[in-house]
């Protein structure tokens, strides 16, 4: 039997700010952030919102989809890069707070922005190499950006989790690939708060050398071209670089092919979350028969690669859990740059 996917859910935060309320504080230039990253707004978690209550959610409305006993599950990973703790895992949390019982392989993962991914390839090689029937990946972040730095603007929260088994799989994992190389675009030292960035670095170099590398190795590897997906998902660090990636490998990204599962601009910059996001809003709207073509990517440098086919028990667990989308557009709550800063514990209270 196939391995893939046999249920996925998502979980994003109602709450949002605006680019123009932070470029306000900054004396920054909103339209030119606009129109230089194509973001618009983005998602803000709130004081009761982690990475573990982010995945507890999404890994619920997984279970809700699979309709498996949460028993039955051998393993959990959670891949993020704002794990609440420096040491104590989160994935002991999710397990038993989903009911996985005690019987279960945790572990949490961090690779930059591909922890997701992550996650996600290992809980699936997993089930394939008949280690357990059932495996769950979880991509989540409450990604942080230093007050006034280009990456508040993008820096966002959500998660989405995905149960890896063979029975009933919705998604079939038909191929994969990793590329990686020691690129230093992105990193945080042990004892900061937030993180550092190489600039334009991150660009060139960084996230489209790694993308392509993956992604043309995965087509190769397949003997596929781009005309032969139905859907495709990249990371989206802001909404212009997943969309010339698509580009430049020979995607339409005016088609539904490739807005489907690109939602940063109105979602920001959701780190380990961001790809696997994009994919669960493709599975919420796929058709039996559909082929997904998904790399993400994560500083430091790399990129996991999937190939996914969309099975005929997608229609019947698409409406049993809330879909992505919505999530996305219906019931926000925008906030003041002060709330957001409260939130986010940009400020604190003295003791």
């Amino acid at each position: 039997m196939s391995v893939g996917i046999v249920g996925w859910g998502c979980k994003l935060p109602k709450n949002r700010i605006k680019l123009e309320t932070i470029a306000e504080v900054w004396g920054a230039d909103a339209p030119s952030y606009k129109k230089g990253l194509l973001l618009y707004e983005k998602s803000v978690p709130g004081p009761d919102e982690d990475v573990i209550t982010l995945s507890v959610t999404a890994a619920r409305r997984a279970l809700d989809r699979a309709g498996i006993d949460p028993l039955k599950i051998g393993a959990l990973y959670i891949g993020s890069e704002s794990h609440p703790y420096a040491v104590k895992p989160s994935g002991t949390t999710v397990a038993e707070a989903i009911g996985c019982g005690h019987d279960v392989h945790c572990a949490d993962f961090e690779f930059a922005c591909k922890a997701g991914s992550q996650a996600m390839y290992v809980a699936a090689s997993l089930v394939k190499a008949g280690e357990m029937d059932y495996a769950v990946g979880i991509g989540a972040d409450t990604s942080q950006g230093a007050p006034g730095d280009a990456l508040e603007y993008s820096a966002s929260a959500g998660a989405a989790a995905f149960i890896m088994g063979k029975k009933d799989v919705v998604a079939t994992v038909d191929y994969t690939h990793s590329w990686m190389s020691d690129t230093p675009d992105f990193w945080r030292r042990e004892y900061e708060h937030y993180p550092q960035h190489a600039g334009r670095f991150t660009g060139e170099p960084a996230f489209f050398r790694t993308t392509m590398g993956c992604a043309n190795a995965l087509l190769e590897k397949s003997g596929m071209k781009p005309e032969d997906f139905d859907y495709c998902v990249f990371h989206q660090p802001n909404g212009k670089f997943p969309q010339r990636a698509a580009k430049m490998l020979g995607f339409d990204t005016k088609a539904d092919s490739f807005l489907t599962g690109w939602l940063t601009p109105w979602l920001g910059n959701t780190y380990s979350g961001a790809s696997p996001i994009g994919l669960s809003a493709i599975l919420d709207v796929a058709k039996p028969g559909n082929k997904i073509f998904m790399v993400s990517y994560g500083s430091g440098a790399g990129s996991d690669g999937f190939i996914f086919t969309v099975t005929d028990k997608v229609t019947e667990l698409q409406n049993k859990a809330p879909l992505t989308r919505p999530q996305l557009d219906e019931d926000k709550r925008y906030l003041s740059y002060g709330q957001y800063a409260k939130y986010r514990h940009k400020i604190l209270r003295n003791s």
